[in-house]
């Protein structure tokens, strides 16, 4: 949760906004949603989690049809990266594949950056093979033992409990170290965040380099969020993943329902209280939060729960009013 001392910044940015808007009602109901009794106009930067990024881009291409003064543009730095910029203040609201950090509440707090978290949808970070691969299952133990730190496996024979299954050599894809995905995988699998072999072929914050390694690579792995594997599902395969009760496959009904553990995750918007004074952010943000199940929808992501999206319903009035 954010500091407390924003909610002060944010009314008074709305009593700036309700008054201005009382000015002209006419033009307001005329005009449909209007700031301050004219069009809604302005920049919007938005910046981090490649995983985030095509739901963002969903959001605002929706958006701007609906408010063609409005430019939203919509950057992949990585979660870490994304972080780094949004508190230094460079960036209005930042997409995260995970929650943010200490070190990251305490960058903001310096710059005095004050934000809140907000749930857009949900992921499966599914680990992809080559369709070929006759392998369908890896328990987190086996993904521990070919992804951590200290591991030399080369060979998907030398994985435990596969000797002699599948004779090809093991590639690894995965993502930069300022991934959200990246973070969210270490501390999963390997149990501490970060902690990761460093001889695989990192494909930086490109996902779509890490699909096509997987493509054309027998041996090929690579963990990415889900809508990445739905949108290439025909020519790559999601190994089902047992974290202690059996195979599970990546799927919206395996992560709603809590089975999908410990790769199911929640994905996030940090908007800035500063960045929510102006009516065009005010805007986006409540439209994105409305509409987060269709634009989910539309990229390939999984929902909300209802729970989540009261929660994140709530925040919003809260916020907005």
């Amino acid at each position: 949760m954010s500091s407390k001392k924003w909610w002060s910044v944010i009314g008074a940015g709305l009593l700036v906004v309700s008054l201005a808007a009382c000015g002209d009602d006419d033009d307001a109901a005329a005009g449909g949603d209007r700031g301050g009794g004219e069009e809604l106009s302005g920049t919007i930067t938005i910046d981090g989690s490649s995983t985030v990024a095509p739901l963002s881009e969903a959001a605002a291409e929706l958006f701007m049809e609906e408010h063609p003064g409005v430019q939203i543009t919509v950057a992949t730095s990585g979660t870490g990266g994304g972080f780094e910029r949004f508190c230094n203040g460079e960036t209005d609201i930042s997409d995260a594949s995970r929650a943010i950090e200490e070190d990251e509440v305490a960058a903001c707090e310096s710059g005095g950056v004050e934000w809140e978290e907000i749930t857009v949808a949900n992921d499966a970070l599914s680990v992809l093979v080559h369709p070929d691969n006759p392998i369908n299952c890896l328990t987190i133990e086996q993904l521990n033992a070919i992804w951590g730190p200290d591991s030399t496996i080369a060979n998907w024979r030398e994985i435990p409990g596969l000797e002699g299954q599948f004779d090809e050599q093991l590639v690894l894809y995965g993502p930069g170290t300022d991934s959200g995905t990246f973070g969210y995988f270490t501390e999963a699998v390997n149990g501490e965040e970060g902690a990761q072999r460093t001889d695989y072929e990192n494909i930086g914050e490109n996902d779509n380099q890490g699909i096509q390694g997987v493509q054309g690579t027998p041996g090929g792995m690579f963990y990415v969020g889900f809508s990445f594997y739905l949108e290439n599902q025909d020519s790559v395969k999601a190994l089902q993943i047992d974290g202690g009760d059996g195979c599970v496959p990546p799927a919206a009904d395996t992560v709603l329902d809590g089975s999908y553990t410990p790769l199911g995750r929640q994905l996030y918007i940090y908007p800035s209280a500063e960045a929510l004074q102006r009516p065009e952010v005010q805007a986006f943000v409540r439209f994105y939060v409305e509409n987060a199940a269709t634009i989910a929808e539309e990229r390939g992501f999984i929902g909300l729960t209802a729970e989540q999206t009261a929660d994140a319903q709530q925040k919003i009035d809260s916020l907005l009013g």
